[in-house]
């Protein structure tokens, strides 16, 4: 019997248990936002990256979802313009998970364990998540929201990343045409999960809905964020904070609505491979 997660998948996606604090990473010399559990011990934390020409502000509901959930979240607000250098963003998430493991947080009663580090990001983010993973051992997992081509490749990282990942695709067509999360996820060294959602794509994730609406894509989308979000926090829960209450949402055939999976000849065939050819 395959995995389901019709029954936790609308509970995740709202708002979890936790009171949320917020701070600004500025004291660090790096611009940017904390959002933390106002209480915990040994959580665990992720640095999170935006997508091309966003900041921080238009991921504010998801940010706080996840500390909502438990999970210290440290976003860097650099590389906003219309030339960002992917290496240096890369390495920011870095120093966000430097941080986050290093500090003592909120009012100064949580702490994230340096066992339970994740990178998670959306579109350029989601490209620079892979890069930072591939150049720090303490990451334990990753989790990408329609990933957009970055250089250095982050499909080229992938093929060494042998740590667990989870890849959202689109499951409609994307305007810009900026990433192939298949490619990414077929592409992957350990074990990885790639799903796509009905009615989402990389322009309907972020919270910007005005700039969304003008482009047509917005308004539609609320729901695809939702389930989105929800995907994310029950992976996340799982394979950093060790839960196996959400062991569903590391199955790569797991089902849920508006949810499909991919996996084998299936995923080869979203990333544009023949049935026998190699990853490349």
């Amino acid at each position: 019997m395959s995995a389901n997660l019709k029954k936790t998948l609308s509970e995740l996606s709202k708002r979890g248990p936790h009171r949320v604090m917020e701070g600004d990473l500025g004291f660090t010399g790096l611009p940017g936002k904390v959002y933390t559990p106002a209480e915990g011990n040994g959580v665990p934390g992720v640095a999170f990256g935006h997508d091309w020409t966003k900041s921080v502000k238009d991921y504010h509901r998801f940010l706080r979802h996840l500390a909502s959930w438990g999970i210290v979240v440290a976003a860097p607000d650099t590389e906003k313009g219309f030339n960002p250098n992917h290496s240096g963003f890369a390495a920011d998430l870095e120093t966000c998970l430097q941080i986050v493991a290093g500090v003592k947080l909120g009012q100064g009663n949580t702490t994230v364990s340096p066992n339970k580090l994740g990178v998670v990001g959306h579109g350029m983010g989601g490209g620079a998540a892979v890069l930072a993973a591939a150049d720090n051992p303490k990451v334990k997992a990753v989790a990408t929201i329609y990933p957009a081509n970055v250089a250095p490749s982050a499909v080229a990282a992938a093929r060494a990343l042998d740590i667990p990942g989870f890849v959202i695709g689109s499951g409609k067509s994307d305007l810009f045409n900026a990433g192939n999360p298949a490619k990414l996820a077929y592409n992957w060294k350990g074990d990885v999960v790639y799903r796509e959602i009905a009615n989402g794509n990389q322009q309907g994730f972020s919270e910007d809905t005005g700039f969304q609406f003008v482009l047509g894509q917005g308004w539609s989308q609320s729901g695809a964020r939702e389930t989105a979000r929800g995907l994310v926090t029950g992976y996340l829960l799982h394979q950093l904070a060790q839960d196996n209450k959400y062991s569903d949402y590391s199955e790569i055939e797991a089902e849920g609505p508006k949810v499909t999976s991919f996996s084998g000849e299936e995923l080869a065939e979203k990333a544009g491979f023949a049935k026998d050819d190699a990853k490349f």
